[in-house]
């Protein structure tokens, strides 16, 4: 794969900001010298996790909860963010305990994935969890997550379902079943 030469930043300019991210308008100019202004989303830099848990060989543990950006619920993995301080492994094992009331002995990594990374600039990191143990702590959650074990017999049924849309939780689904399967 060839490499292409990035885009020189020649300004950046910070045109609103939240508690949760900033966004930045940023001219460039490109190696073919054409000067373009972009604008980017900026996280906390510290990244989020997704797990994939594992109540036992054939029962995954999902989440329903409120999603704002849709104004609904949805149906998908635990997740949150990484703690100033945590790596992706600890960040992992406190959200599980925070919106499952389990840990886990085990944390396999199966990929760090970006999200609309033309104007969002987040990595999260997809673990697969097993081994679990029941250990709650507080979770910074309004109210109470609604649990849902799902067989893996039953993972067509899961990607039918009209709650269950968010692009993470579905590459997840299919990364932990292609790691299950042994495939590369």
């Amino acid at each position: 794969m060839a490499h292409k030469q990035i885009p020189e930043i020649l300004t950046r300019q910070t045109v609103a900001r939240s508690r949760l991210l900033r966004i930045e308008a940023i001219d460039l100019r490109f190696s073919n010298g054409v000067e373009r202004q972009f604008e980017r989303m900026q996280g906390s830099g510290r990244g989020a996790v997704m797990m994939v848990p594992f109540m036992d060989d054939d029962t995954l543990m999902l989440v329903r909860e409120y999603a704002a950006g849709l104004h609904n619920y949805q149906l998908g993995f635990p997740k949150g963010l990484i703690d100033a301080g945590e790596t992706p492994e600890q960040a992992a094992n406190r959200e599980l305990k925070e919106e499952i009331g389990f840990g886990a002995r085990e944390l396999i990594p199966l990929k760090s994935v970006t999200m609309a990374p033309q104007f969002f600039a987040a990595t999260m990191h997809i673990f697969i969890a097993r081994d679990l143990y029941p250990e709650q702590l507080p979770g910074d959650e309004p109210e109470p997550l609604e649990l849902v074990p799902w067989s893996l017999k039953k993972v067509d049924a899961l990607l039918d379902q009209d709650d269950f849309t968010e692009a993470r939780s579905i590459a997840a689904l299919l990364m932990m079943l292609r790691e299950r399967n042994g495939h590369d």
